[in-house]
Order: C-alpha cells, then structure tokens, then sequence
C-alpha cells in the first residue's frame, strides 16, 4: 500500500512496522523498537503530547519508517514517505560516492621509481660496452633488453591474486567481500567504529542481577532468598500463550531468566495459578497479578521503582521477616534503584502482599505492598566482544563506540569492553558545538560518542578521513547505512542487518561474530605481508639481474644473459612462484604477528630492505657462478651457468620465503625442473643461446646458489634490525 502525507494509520499489534514517518494522534501503552535508525537497545514509551527535540532517540511524539511496535496501540498521521524520511535521507546518504584509495597507488609509485632504474641500468650497460669497444647495435640492443625486463609489469596481476585469495578465505570464515580490494583497504584500517546495539551487544534483553535492596547477585548464582524474589517477578508477568509472544521485552527477559535458573512461580508460593491481571499502561507503569496458592491469595507486582516504592508500606529483610518502610528508607531505596540503573540497565521493582477474604484486583487494591527487590534487565554484551577489542588495539587500531544511547549507558558498555579501563564519552550534542577543525582535534582522544543520530556518524566518519585515518564503520541499522558507505571500510552484521546497513556496506558479517570482523582484519593485514614478499620475489629478482648484468657489463663490456635468457629467467622466477607467495595462507601461529603488519610496515622499510637484500643475494648468487665459470670455460657455458644460479639464488629465497606452503613448494620445484629441462635439452638449450652443462658446471651452480642463499640468510637479521626511517608528521 502506497502511503501519502497526511494519510492516519492504525498500529495495533506487536510486531507491526511503521510504513512510513508519522506524528502520534493516540496512543495506548505504545512502545517502539528503534534500534534499526538510533541505536537505542530498550523500547522507547512514546505519547502523542508535542515535544521539540533535536535528537530522533528524544521526540517521544514521533514514529519512524522501519522501526516496529513493541507493545500498545496507537493511531498517527502520516508526515514523510520515501526519500523525505529519516531512512530515506540516511540511503540517500549512503548513495554518496566513498573514497578512493588503494594498493594501486603504492604500486603505481613503485612502477615509478622502477622507470629511472631500469633507464639508469639500460645507460650503464650501453656506456660499458662502448668504453670496450663493442658494436653500438649489440650495445644498444642488450641495454634496452636489461631496460624491459627491469619494468615490474606483474605488479597488478599479483595484488588481484592476493585480494582474490584472501577474499575466498574469509567467505569460508561467513564474511562476504563485495569488491576486492575491500582487503587491502582492512590491511590499512586504524580506526574502527562501532555501533552498539548487535554489535558490540546482543540486541536483546536479558536478566542481569536480582538484589534484595542491600545486596545485588548475578543472575547466573542466585541464592535461595533472591531466587524467590525472581518467582514473584515471574508470578506478576504475563502468561505466555504459545500462539503469541509476550508483548514486553521485559516480561520477556523476566521469563527468560526465570526458565534459565529453573525458577517457577510456585517458588515460595506452592500451589499459586493465576487468578487474574491487571495488564501493564505506561500511565501506571506497573503490572499486577493476583493468584492463589495453598497459604492463599497472593497480589504480585513489578514495574517502575518509582511507582511500584509509592505503593509499598514494607519491605522484606529476610526469607520472611518484614519491617515497614518509612521516608528515609523509602529514599534509601529510591537511590539504589537509580544506582543500579545508573550502568545502563533497566530496573524492576519486584513487591507482593497477601490479599484479604473477597478482595477483587483493581487500581485500588495496588498498595500497602511488601517490596521484596529489584531486577535488573540489560542488554549483554556479545562475549567475544572484550577480547576481539583487546586483539585490535594490540593491533593499532583505534575503537570508537557510536550509539544513540544515553551517554551512561554508553560509559557502561565501553568500560566492559575495555575491561575496565577508563575512557572518554561525549554526546552528540558536545560535536555539535564544535567546528571541523576543532572536532578533528578531539577525536583521536575519544572512545565512546553517545546519542549519535546518522548526520553525526557521517561526519565523525569524514572527520577521521580529514586527519588521514583509515576508518572501517561496522554496524547493523539503517542508522549506520550513511557511515558505512562513506567510510574506507564499511563493515554489516548480516544476520540482524537490515537492508539499507547490508547495501551500503563493502563487507558482510554473515554470522555477526567480531571474531570474523578480526579474521577479516587479520587477512587483510596478511594480504600486505604476502604482497610485500611478492613484491621482494618479483622487484627484488629484477634487481638481482640488473647488479649482476651491470657488474658483468663493466668487467667485459657486453651483458652476460641474452634477451631469450632474461625472458626464460623472468617467466620461472616471476610468474609461479610470485604467484604462490601472494595467494598463500597466513602461517597459523602468526596471528598476532599479521595484527601488527599494515601498510606503512610492509610496504615502507621493510619492504626496501627485502628487495635490497634479496637483489643482493641474487646478484652474489650469479656473480659467484658466472665468475667461476668463466674461469673454467667458454663464455657461452658462463651465461648458461649464471642463468641457472639467477634462476635458482631466486628461486631458493622464495621456498625459504614460503616456508612449508605446499603451492610455494610446487612452484619453485617445477620452475627448477623446467628450467634443468630447458638447459639440458639441446635444441631447446640452443634457441635459449645456452649449452648443456655437465658435472663440473652444475657444481659451480648450485655451490654459488647455496654460498648466496647462505649468506642473505646471515645477512637477513642485520638487515631486519637495522632502525627504520621515522614517517613524517
């Protein structure tokens, strides 16, 4: 059904969904789950009486498309439909175009500085053979051969294979990559944002803690005192008939908790079945049961502290005992109900009394009751939660808790997940105050943002991206559709998502685990170190050959290794084995390792220093054979022994690179037989200008392999500990 302006709607069920943006003309006992636009965990109350808020959590007026009754009636007038509503404006926002970014530019400054190497090399080999006399075509001719097979053309080819990989992995781990270069973009991520509900929280009520007004438990080790104050809670909730659903979220995690500790409601009251209800209305904010029990008729009550302690003229200090309450301890009790609501948590005062010979359950009847204690309820926190926290800060990365919940419930959540560590917490009206520059000073020092409607999360989003930060947006409402998209990463929970969050979003949590938000993470931190040795196997080769063809060239004046040779040495050492470096799986006892690697450490310092050691030990490994070989031989058997040492010096530092990786090892052993095949097979060894190569030569080959590959491994300590250059602020 189409809805237009001005349109009235009934809402008479629990679980109706709101078709469009409305304004309350009536409403009975009406509450609505918000979750999915603010953030908001519990069911707001609403009431048609006018209010002027900024905040969508505050306008108790208003009803929003998307979110769902709760509990009550209520008719409205429609106000907004389609992109004019809060959803429509949030998935218009989340059409906005989200940043580039990406490895392509990396790569594309190292196929930049890759240009004046090869042009330099090319220039050296050219000069050289002119100084010695050599023919300028010859000369000409192997400079621009050493020239094109300098350039690192495989670059892309090897990222899309990382990404491609990594993406496959985290699908069987249930999170589903919509692009992938979604990965690389979780290798750079230092900032994360939460939002809390289903996120960072079950999304739904539970029974937290039972106290008897001195002293609270966890609901998990109850003693026999405060499990009877449960069964009385239990006894003045709803019955549960199995073709509906409680319509509370209270009563529903009353008696949740209740089944779970094996409570029922003849606990204290053998015997008791109800006699009949007086159903729970915002107005007295209470619901009251009375029934009958062998000791006889029994009037139970929970609901508000505020109106439930109005009506109490006793309180139970024993399993029996009860003494009557006066002002101070009235009060006493007020602020103890507000201390446990003070975490965030919802409060029920619990209380009963025996009823009289005939007396009939009304209004009236509600008072001179006994309170027994309080129940408080909570949204749990997930508990994979804490640890996950734990592991991404170890990681680097900044956690920043977005929420349209008040900033005590905030402040609760976030010292839970930070294992009591404390933080900072501002509302949402404290960014409003503050300009671009003076939010983009705040927000690296802040952990917890409350009250947080769309328009704030976009702009925190846009704030971190102004500082330089690589932001990643997780959450499941429409709430976070605008700030997903528009963050670096954005992140959905899909199993409680709702569409707008799962569209907007580049990468899904299928089973809405943070564990798989930190494997996520940790593939994309794994997709960098696997890119940096591909890169090292690839560029780090090429500058292997380029030494080696420069040094050969100013000693004799012509390049050691022909353009069929270079092309053979480029198709064995670059094409599978690089290949096989970048698809593999992260090591399993790397874990924590890979959290810590990122862009700037593996594709800054550390990068250079594997390309520099590994063109190094390619350069000695050839040098040594070929030197050897021309002391032993003709010239045409040195080049065909010093491409075999350039193709195997390369080819031993990527197996140890690999490390038992089963693709590395076939890779490397089959470029070695290939190449042994190519060397020793005369008319195939011709059109390769080589020669077959006998004991002798195959002896200088493989010494001078092991004598670099032994000396790089030496070297690599030194070289790893060397300090790195500190980046610029």
């Amino acid at each position: 059904m189409t809805w237009s302006p001005g349109d009235v709607i009934v809402l008479g069920g629990t679980e109706d969904v709101v078709p469009a943006d409305c304004r309350l003309l009536t409403a009975e006992g009406l509450e609505v789950d918000e979750s999915s636009l603010t953030g908001e965990s519990l069911p707001v109350a609403k009431d048609p009486a006018p209010v002027v808020a900024a905040q969508l959590a505050d306008r108790r007026s208003m009803l929003y498309e998307g979110t769902t009754v709760a509990a009550g009636r209520a008719t409205a007038v429609v106000v907004a439909t389609g992109p004019a509503t809060e959803v429509g404006r949030s998935l218009a926002t989340a059409r906005q175009a989200a940043p580039t970014a990406g490895v392509e530019k990396r790569l594309a400054s190292l196929t930049k500085a890759s240009l004046p190497i090869a042009l330099g090399s090319a220039a050296a080999v050219a000069g050289a053979g002119l100084l010695h006399g050599r023919r300028l075509h010859h000369t000409l001719a192997s400079a621009v051969n050493l020239a094109v097979a300098s350039v690192p053309e495989g670059l892309p080819f090897l990222v899309s294979a990382a990404q491609l990989a990594a993406a496959r992995r985290l699908a069987e781990h249930g999170a589903l990559v919509r692009n992938p270069r979604t990965i690389e973009a979780l290798g750079r991520a230092d900032v994360l944002c939460f939002d809390k509900t289903g996120t960072l929280t079950e999304g739904t009520l539970e029974l937290a803690e039972v106290s008897d007004g001195e002293r609270a438990l966890p609901a998990r080790r109850l003693d026999d005192a405060r499990r009877k104050i449960l069964a009385a809670a239990l006894r003045a909730t709803p019955s549960e008939h199995s073709s509906e659903p409680l319509a509370h979220q209270t009563d529903r995690a009353v008696m949740s908790g209740a089944h779970r500790r094996h409570v029922t409601v003849e606990d204290g009251a053998p015997g008791w079945h109800r006699t009949d209800d007086l159903p729970f209305e915002p107005s007295r904010a209470y619901h009251a049961t009375t029934g009958r029990s062998s000791r006889g008729a029994l009037l139970s009550v929970k609901g508000a502290p505020e109106n439930v302690l109005e009506r109490c003229a006793r309180r139970r200090t024993g399993s029996t005992a009860d003494r009557p309450l006066d002002d101070r301890e009235r009060a006493r009790l007020t602020a103890t109900a507000e201390e446990l609501a003070g975490a965030g948590r919802r409060v029920l005062a619990v209380a009963e009394r025996p009823m009289e010979p005939g007396e009939s359950l009304a209004e009236e009847a509600v008072d001179g009751l006994v309170l027994l204690g309080f129940l408080t309820l909570s949204d749990p926190v997930r508990a994979g939660a804490p640890p996950a926290a734990e592991r991404l800060r170890e990681a680097g990365v900044q956690i920043v808790m977005l929420t349209g919940d008040h900033p005590a419930t905030a402040d609760a959540i976030a010292s839970t997940i930070n294992n009591g560590a404390s933080q900072r917490v501002c509302g949402a009206a404290e960014l409003d105050e503050l300009d671009d520059d003076a939010l983009d000073a705040l927000l690296p020092r802040v952990d917890v943002i409350a009250r947080c409607s769309p328009h704030h999360k976009v702009r925190i989003v846009q704030a971190y991206q102004r500082i330089g930060r690589v932001v990643a947006m997780t959450g499941d409402g429409a709430n976070d559709a605008p700030a997903i998209r528009l963050a670096d990463i954005g992140i959905a929970l899909g199993r409680r998502g709702t569409p707008a969050a799962t569209a907007a979003a580049d990468l899904v949590v299928s089973d809405d685990r943070l564990e798989t938000i930190i494997a996520a993470l940790m593939e994309g931190r794994a997709m960098w170190t696997s890119v940096r040795a591909a890169l090292a196997v690839l560029i780090g080769g090429n500058l292997g050959e380029i030494g080696f063809s420069v040094l050969a060239a100013a000693l004799t004046g012509r390049a050691p290794l022909t353009a069929r040779q270079i092309m053979l040495v480029n198709l064995l050492t670059d094409l599978a084995p690089a290949l096989a470096i970048a698809i593999r799986e992260p090591s399993g006892d790397g874990g924590e390792r890979l959290l810590r690697e990122g862009p700037d450490r593996s594709l800054g310092t550390a990068l250079t220093r594997e390309l520099l050691l590994r063109g190094f030990t390619t350069t000695l490994g050839a040098t040594l054979a070929w030197g050897a070989a021309r002391l032993t031989g003709r010239r045409r058997r040195a080049g065909t022994v010093a491409l075999a040492a350039v193709v195997g010096t390369q080819l031993a530092q990527t197996v140890l690179i690999g490390g038992p990786d089963r693709r590395v090892l076939i890779a490397g052993l089959g470029s070695a037989a290939v190449l042994a095949a190519v060397i020793q097979t005369p008319g195939v060894s011709r059109f390769f200008g080589c020669t077959p190569m006998g004991p002798v030569a195959w002896g200088i080959t493989l010494g001078a392999i092991a004598a670099a590959t032994l000396a790089g491994t030496a070297l690599a300590p030194v070289v790893r500990r060397m300090p790195a250059a500190q980046p610029k602020s």
